[in-house]
């Protein structure tokens, strides 16, 4: 037996020194042949034997070249190619990638940099793909039958990202197609493949299954990567479709191929940012971009033409951030749009659709963009007559004026204005004829009859601005009311006074360098220079010699001064080393400019928290003295509100959130708008939107007069300390684990409290018999004049409506209109705090306010609308009873006006608060809530339905 096993010839083999060569067995048979690369044959059997690294960059090599003996191009389309990519993804990649990262020799890159141009290529995208959706399907099911490694799916996920890193990559990959001996057709089809790959979403939707399962994996989470980045991939598409647009040879093909890319991609769902990457010298005033980017735009379709119109617009107003009535943007966005419609009638109505539609373009973009559209359009008079028409019968449609927010109103009468104006400008003749129709006497009529202060406001704002252009003074529309003749009346009826004209993308340009100055103050992030070291010298003195002389007790000469004791020890003194003793310790900054400055300075964490701690009192005292805060102010709120705890301070959320307040209380009207459009349009985490919010809730709180008993929850105020031993987690921990630690819902949870307690009580009386056996207990009257409150002066109930309410649930509707139900704002992490911020908010205004109708109203409306969404999310149908509750109870001294003008929401409302009662069961500590705060809804419902049933007969009949 022993003759039959004769031993094989073998060496020693040492550990390779390169890291480029995995580990190898040390044992190993000697190779007999040596190895020839003659053709393609020979490299795939080459690449399938497990090669060493000098074979391998061998084989690569003959491959990335296409001067080979055969004139074999890895890159075109074949089967031969795709055998060897195949061989390269599945097996090169697995055995090498993790010898090739972060090696420093010099094989290791030149093998990375030669397997890239091999892979550079449709077929070489297609395969990565594949392969990590065979490695995603084989690694599905529990953990322990998994059989792949996991971290192989990230190495070819940043094989793909180091493969299309770089603006000139896909137009490279063109290049290879167009010069291929492939027919037209054939060339057509793999570049279409392309298309489907890159601009279609597979790359994202791939990525995106990649980094859940290395998140759920136990071996650790996904290193960051581009192409996980829905934003980031479409900013690198955007620039790679610009690349080959401004490429010199511009034949049709290419054209061609650039639209059907661009086309596509406007598919991915980020329209924004590939217009924004793809028209960045157009944003920038840049003429020749615009002249090469209506060459690409030529191929398509009319729906994709309004989508790259609207997103321009949108990207344009954005980026170029402009102060009311800049003439330079106006013109700028007018020369730009204008030149884009000049040709195209169906671009024309787009820009209609966009100005006067129910579905909100316009609403989120400010009044600078709307005079830069409508300017657009001044050369078009009879497109301006039917905005003029359609605007006009929105205006004075019953249903839209009852149940539109405000906010889209307020859009819509700035856009009839305006158009006013410009058709006045152009024909006096048909604005008279206008005045005189029973479109315009009716919308006036239906306006002022309006149940909503600000839909009457807006109707009689409109008829007298109109009346001032077409009648005489002696005839004019007046209204005796103040709010015609105030700021806002005036700014109303000036916008058909304004004769904006056409101007050029220079303008824009203009915009784009002031904009530029002020990216640093808008993002917080300043350009760092390059370091120098730092040599610290000490001061140059003198040597001089001193005599010293013995001084002598003079006796009791110094008997009258006082003694002083020894000062206490310096701490900065007691180091030993004196270089390590910090003598230029920052000051507390004086002015804004300061303060602004040291929230920036991310690199002193002294100057950064002595920023931080000191900004709340800086801003306070400095609101009612001077203009300093006024000129800053959203300057200094972007910079809090993005601001990010990178010098993990003791209380940062607490010092942030006081900030935030305190820059709020200091312009109410105008920062209240501003934080509403930034939770809304801000590019901010979800944990700093809910602080966007909480600072709007307890910003309104204290206007109208609740700080101090909200002073402990913001932080203001010190909580005494706890003598007693408790179970209470220290407060870094206390402060993530407390449900109740977010002041929202801290006061939610209080206000709660304080309507259901008095239902309770008045229940429990009731049972306990009738009035007649209760013992009354009168207090003298001294002790109710020590329990009774001052009267505090409302602030908020001034611009609760116009500043803080309407601009949060006119732009909810806004983004559920555009976005759709599934949008981050419908979260019910961030919902919920939503609807308890205008609960706050509501109830802060008092039952006193003017606007109270109008703010029922509203927020009735979007209650309602959330029905079905509440059923499937506890926390959302939670503070969606809460809302309902605190309406009701801000209405409760008003329950014949709910009768009579809310008749329908007050039966729905109750007969879905029976549904979820019956609905939730209890014995949970969830359930509980719900139900209790269910019963609340009933009880204030029922009695507004008990009290007025015969008013409400009809509308009973009607829901039934």
């Amino acid at each position: 037996m022993e003759d039959l096993l004769i031993p094989s010839r073998s060496r020693l083999i040492s550990e390779p020194t390169d890291q480029l060569t995995p580990s190898a067995p040390l044992v190993q048979v000697e190779r007999e042949q040596t190895i020839v690369l003659k053709n393609q044959e020979d490299i795939l059997k080459t690449l399938r034997s497990k090669p060493d690294a000098e074979t391998l960059i061998k084989c690569l090599k003959w491959l990335a070249s296409t001067r080979n003996e055969t004139a074999f191009d890895i890159r075109q389309p074949g089967p031969q190619a795709a055998q060897i990519i195949n061989v390269l993804v599945n097996d090169i990649v697995t055995d090498y990638w993790h010898s090739w990262e972060g090696t420093s020799s010099s094989n290791g890159g030149k093998a990375h940099k030669l397997l890239l141009r091999c892979l550079t290529s449709v077929a070489g995208i297609g395969g990565i793909l594949t392969r990590l959706r065979t490695l995603i399907s084989d690694n599905e099911g529990p953990q322990k039958e998994r059989k792949v490694d996991p971290n192989l799916s990230s190495e070819l996920l940043d094989l793909l990202g180091d493969l299309l890193e770089g603006d000139d990559v896909l137009d490279g990959i063109w290049n290879g197609i167009s010069q291929s001996s492939a027919t037209p057709t054939q060339k057509q089809l793999v570049w279409k493949e392309l298309i489907a790959l890159l601009a279609a979403g597979r790359v994202l939707s791939v990525a995106a299954e990649v980094s859940n399962y290395q998140r759920a994996s136990s071996s650790g989470t996904l290193e960051s990567n581009w192409l996980v980045n829905g934003p980031l991939y479409s900013e690198w598409l955007g620039r790679s479709i610009r690349f080959m647009a401004f490429q010199n040879e511009q034949s049709p093909m290419r054209k061609k191929a650039a639209t059907q890319l661009f086309s596509k991609s406007l598919t991915l769902g980020y329209t924004d940012q590939i217009i924004e990457a793809t028209f960045i010298g157009v944003t920038a005033g840049e003429t020749r971009d615009l002249v090469v980017l209506r060459q690409v735009m030529i191929g398509l379709s009319s729906h994709e033409l309004k989508k790259v119109l609207y997103a321009l617009i949108r990207v344009v107003s954005r980026k170029l951030h402009s102060i009311e009535g800049d003439q330079q943007y106006i013109g700028g966005l007018a020369a730009l749009v204008e030149d884009l419609i000049s040709d195209k009638d169906g671009l024309q109505e787009a820009l209609v659709d966009w100005l006067t539609d129910l579905s909100g373009e316009s609403t989120g973009s400010d009044i600078n963009t709307r005079r830069g559209v409508l300017a657009a359009l001044s050369s078009r008079l009879n497109i301006l007559k039917e905005i003029v028409q359609k605007a006009l019968e929105q205006f004075g449609d019953k249903l839209y004026i009852k149940h539109t927010p405000v906010l889209h109103q307020e859009v819509n009468a700035q856009v009839l204005l305006l158009a006013i104006g410009h058709v006045y400008n152009k024909d006096h003749s048909y604005l008279r004829s206008m005045v005189q129709s029973s479109l315009y006497i009716r919308a006036i009529s239906n306006r002022l009859a309006a149940p909503s202060p600000r839909s009457q406001f807006l109707g009689m704002v409109v008829g007298t601005a109109v009346s001032e252009l077409v009648d005489a003074e002696d005839k004019r529309m007046k209204f005796s009311m103040s709010e015609i003749d105030d700021d806002d009346g005036i700014w109303y009826r000036s916008l058909c006074k304004h004769n904006d004209v056409i101007g050029s993308l220079d303008d824009l340009k203009a915009g784009a360098l002031r904009t530029g100055k002020g990216v640093a103050k808008a993002t917080g992030k300043q350009p760092r220079a390059k370091k120098e070291p730092v040599v610290k010298q000490r001061p140059a003195t003198e040597s001089k010699i001193i005599s010293i002389e013995e001084v002598t007790d003079s006796g009791d000469e110094d008997d009258d001064l006082p003694t002083y004791e020894k000062p206490d020890s310096d701490e900065e003194d007691s180091d030993e080393d004196a270089t390590l003793v910090q003598r230029n310790k920052p000051t507390a900054p004086v002015y804004i400019r300061d303060l602004i400055a040291g929230l920036r300075d991310t690199e002193n964490y002294d100057r950064h928290r002595l920023a931080l701690q000191t900004a709340a009192g800086l801003i306070r005292r400095k609101a009612t003295f001077g203009t300093e805060v006024s000129d800053h102010a959203e300057e200094l709120a972007t910079q809090l509100v993005g601001l990010s705890d990178i010098f993990k301070i003791d209380k940062f959320a607490e010092l942030r959130l006081q900030g935030m307040i305190a820059v709020l209380i200091a312009r109410p009207l105008k920062l209240g708008q501003w934080f509403s459009k930034t939770y809304f349009n801000g590019e901010y985490s979800m944990g700093q939107r809910a602080s966007i919010l909480t600072t709007l809730g307890m910003g309104a709180r204290e206007l109208a007069g609740y700080r101090e008993e909200d002073a402990a929850l913001t932080g203001a105020s010190a909580a005494p300390e706890n003598l007693f031993p408790s179970k209470k987690l220290p407060d870094k921990y206390h402060a993530i684990y407390d449900p109740n630690a977010a002041p929202v819902d801290a006061l939610a949870k209080r206000l709660e409290r304080a309507i259901i307690q008095p239902m309770a009580i008045e229940a429990a009386d009731t049972l306990a018999g009738p009035n007649a056996l209760k013992v009354r207990i009168f207090s003298s009257r001294m002790e109710v004049e020590k329990k009774r409150k001052k009267a505090i002066p409302n602030e908020l109930a001034k611009i609760v409506a116009e500043g803080f309410f309407f601009p949060l649930t006119g732009l909810w509707r806004v983004q559920a209109q555009t976005r759709g139900a599934h949008n981050v704002f419908s979260t019910p992490f961030l919902l919920t705090h939503f609807l308890k911020t205008l609960s706050l908010i509501l109830n802060a205004s008092g039952a006193s306010t003017l606007s109270l109708p109008a703010l029922t109203t509203e927020f009735w409306s979007l209650l309602l609308s959330l029905r079905t969404t509440a059923l499937s999310a506890p926390p959302v149908l939670e503070a969606l009873l809460f809302s309902f509750l605190t309406l009701l109870e801000i209405n409760s001294n008003n329950q014949r006006g709910l009768a009579e003008d809310h008749a329908k929401e007050l039966l729905e409302t109750q007969a879905w608060a029976e549904q979820v009662f019956e609905k939730i069961g209890g014995g949970s500590e969830e359930g509980d809530r719900v139900r209790m705060l269910a019963a609340g809804v009933l009880v204030r419902t029922r009695e507004v339905v008990e009290k007025y049933q015969r008013l409400l007969l009809g509308d009973m009949v009607d829901f039934m």
